[in-house]
């Protein structure tokens, strides 16, 4: 595996992974960000070119500084060839298995790989699949030669957008706190620093209540997925992040920006709640694998 750092082929192989979406997901988001600026300092590794069969991308070492950091320690997946996988994730210049780290991506032949690595490696691995969700309608998602992170620039509240005492958002880091309290995967000193690093680098987006506080919201992160999706209980049942969504997919698909999500659970309320956004589920699901060292158990 060899990174690739030419802006042109970066650009082909961005236009070659859109081929095959869903399953490239991860890393077509990810690379997205790459090309545009690269505010996460990121990099994309191939395991040949142009007849890649395996794309990887992952943190620049300098950010890895944090061993038990595994927000930011992550690695996206996607291959042609899961035969030739468990020898790439072996290799210590592409995995760095002293460290706490994820991998993600969209297909479930990833794991026999990654478990008989992890095991040789006495790592262990937590495990989990949810749904995937993709827009319904087939988006354009190409990058103007006047593209910059503007696009993910702080604003104050539309006031276009008011409902009732409501109103839309964009977030700034100073959200970052009551994000992370109520984030199921956060919670933690690591977490909020980075919540605080994904709403300066990216999008993030919510409803303001009544007294101005705020009740609903979103964050996107460095492979362009929205995640970290919440409101408060007062307010559920409400449209409120539908509200959010509506918004979101509007304001997205205008500036050409990649987004999809991941669901844990089929209940039926938040099916709906997709479903009224043109959200659909793909089946080759999303997958991450959190791997722990013997010595951060």
């Amino acid at each position: 595996m060899f990174v690739l750092q030419n802006s042109l082929i970066l650009e082909i192989l961005y236009k070659s992974l859109k081929k095959n979406i869903p399953e490239s997901t991860k890393v077509y988001g990810a690379l997205f960000n790459i090309k545009n600026k690269n505010p996460f300092k990121m990099e994309v590794l191939v395991d040949a070119w142009p007849d890649y069969q395996m794309v990887i991308t992952r943190p620049q070492k300098q950010e890895m500084k944090d061993d038990q950091d595994h927000y930011t320690n992550t690695y996206q997946i996607f291959t042609k060839a899961t035969d030739k996988l468990e020898e790439v994730l072996s290799c210590s210049q592409v995995i760095n298995w002293e460290k706490t780290f994820q991998i993600q991506g969209c297909q479930e032949g990833l794991d026999e790989a990654v478990r008989k690595v992890a095991t040789s490696k006495s790592v262990q691995v937590d495990y989990m699949k949810n749904m995937l969700l993709m827009p319904e309608l087939s988006k354009k998602h190409k990058t103007s030669s006047n593209y910059n992170m503007e696009l993910f620039e702080m604003h104050k509240v539309d006031d276009n957008n008011k409902k009732g005492n409501f109103s839309n958002m964009f977030l700034d880091t100073s959200h970052a706190g009551l994000i992370n309290e109520h984030w199921a995967y956060g919670k933690n000193e690591r977490s909020l620093k980075y919540i605080e690093r994904c709403l300066q680098d990216f999008l993030g987006f919510g409803v303001l209540g009544p007294e101005g506080e705020l009740v609903s919201w979103i964050v996107m992160e460095q492979s362009c997925e929205l995640r970290m999706g919440y409101t408060i209980p007062k307010y559920r049942s409400q449209g409120k992040m539908s509200q959010v969504l509506h918004y979101l997919e509007k304001y997205l698909s205008q500036k050409e920006i990649p987004f999809y999500a991941h669901r844990a659970g089929y209940e039926e309320k938040h099916l709906k709640i997709l479903k009224n956004v043109d959200f659909k589920i793909c089946p080759c699901g999303w997958h991450q694998w959190k791997c722990t060292p013997k010595k951060y158990c």
